[in-house]
């Protein structure tokens, strides 16, 4: 029997998991169920079998299997195959873990929780973003083709724009329908002040141990999940914070932001760095809690006021507080534009991602600061340091392009480009 035939009996053993469509039309956001599937389509699956006669294969026959369909199923919607054989069960699931890698070394979204690993270190995760005005909702797709206009992707993310007294939020969620903070698949949000200028990025998941955390401030309200986890509460942990310097009447050009992103280290850029507290591949307990932490009744929140005075504050802390330079957060700068006199715009090389000028367009690249035995303008940095770790710009009516890769995650920089889109009453 060949492993195409053993992985088409695993499919029909396990249920409406392998039959679900991957391919989301974009015509629409009011889809049934059945139609708007993602990452998290294990969530309505039964409980992973653990006895059975697949759990009996012989550990040897079971990695070749795998081994060969994570190496022929390179993209979606094929690659629900890999997805498949980690809810067979348990002994299926560890081999997973041990076989499938993360985004960083083999550049592929698999399961729920690629979403909050690194991109790739060669090459970047291509996606779009599709806006709805109507709705104000945003949403996040993995490109399926090099094409620009597109009208199908792999659904990733959503976010849903909330405006307030004083500041505009962003509830991001793994669910294309259901967003909101009640439901199980919030994993974050997005906050900005009154003017649109300073946004802070908030996260279910703590970052890593070393990284500092801002101290606790007013509580958020509470919130219930129909998943209750007694051991495990949600919180709401500062990861990142992005500034847009003010720009009154545009009479300094275009937007400059500065981005501080608390849960990456600046050394993760270093030759053999990496990312510290990154989550695991597949949690021993089931795939439906891999990439979020359940709520319970009494939800953590380390969320603060949001005031200009103490966004300022917590900059200076997380440039100037770690006197090991290594452990200091990783800072994030927009490339600056620069002037074409012929077509007498500012302009960027985007490599045919972007076809549409707009002010929302924009490159980030790692702004390190000058430390002791740092390179000098005639000793240029590791080249590691002057690649372009996210790009977003306009491709259409409603549609932009996002590309990222190490050491940002998909939910990093889908939030990081979230802020783009809002009003800026002083920046332009």
């Amino acid at each position: 029997m060949s492993f195409r035939s053993i992985v088409r009996d695993v499919r029909d053993s396990i249920g409406s998991l392998s039959r679900r469509g991957f391919e989301v039309k974009l015509s629409g956001h009011h889809r049934g169920k059945s139609n708007a599937s993602s990452l998290n389509d294990l969530h309505d699956q039964p409980p992973v079998v653990q006895n059975g006669c697949w759990a009996s294969l012989p550990p040897e026959l079971l990695y070749d299997v795998i081994r060969r369909l994570e190496e022929s199923e390179n993209t979606w919607p094929s690659r629900k195959n890999v997805v498949a054989c980690a809810a067979v069960c348990r002994s299926w699931r560890i081999m997973c873990m041990e076989i499938v890698k993360g985004p960083e070394i083999c550049g592929k979204l698999t399961f729920p929780v690629s979403l909050k690993q690194p991109g790739p270190r060669d090459g970047s995760v291509q996606c779009f973003i599709k806006r709805d005005k109507s709705n104000l909702t945003y949403h996040l797709y993995l490109c399926l083709s090099p094409a620009l206009l597109v009208e199908n992707g792999k659904f990733l993310l959503s976010a849903k724009r909330t405006r307030r007294t004083t500041s505009t939020e962003y509830i991001i969620s793994m669910d294309a329908e259901n967003i909101s903070r009640s439901s199980s698949s919030y994993i974050g949000k997005l906050r900005s002040n009154f003017l649109g200028t300073k946004f802070i990025v908030y996260d279910t998941q703590p970052p890593y141990t070393a990284a500092p955390l801002p101290p606790p401030g007013k509580t958020s309200r509470r919130f219930y999940s129909k998943k209750v986890s007694p051991k495990v509460p949600t919180g709401s942990y500062n990861i990142a914070h992005i500034s847009y310097e003010l720009n009154v009447l545009g009479t300094r050009g275009p937007r400059r932001m500065h981005c501080i992103m608390h849960s990456i280290p600046v050394s993760s850029l270093d030759a053999g760095g990496t990312v510290p507290g990154q989550p695991e591949l597949l949690p021993p307990n089931s795939l439906d809690d891999s990439f979020r932490s359940a709520s319970f009744s009494k939800a953590i929140d380390h969320s603060m006021e949001f005031s200009s005075a103490r966004f300022s504050e917590i900059g200076r802390a997380a440039l100037d507080g770690d006197e090991e330079g290594k452990m200091r957060p990783l800072v994030l700068k927009n490339k600056p534009p620069r002037w074409h006199e012929q077509l007498q715009c500012w302009c960027l090389n985007f490599r045919g991602r972007v076809t549409v000028a707009s002010v929302k367009n924009f490159q980030l690249i790692a702004a390190i600061q000058p430390a002791a035995g740092a390179p000098t303008p005639s000793q240029p940095g590791p080249p590691e340091h002057d690649k372009i770790i996210l790009q977003f710009g306009k491709v259409g009516k409603d549609m932009f392009t996002m590309d990222y890769r190490y050491p940002l995650s998909a939910f990093q920089a889908f939030a990081i480009c979230l802020s783009s889109f809002d009003t800026k009453l002083a920046c332009e």
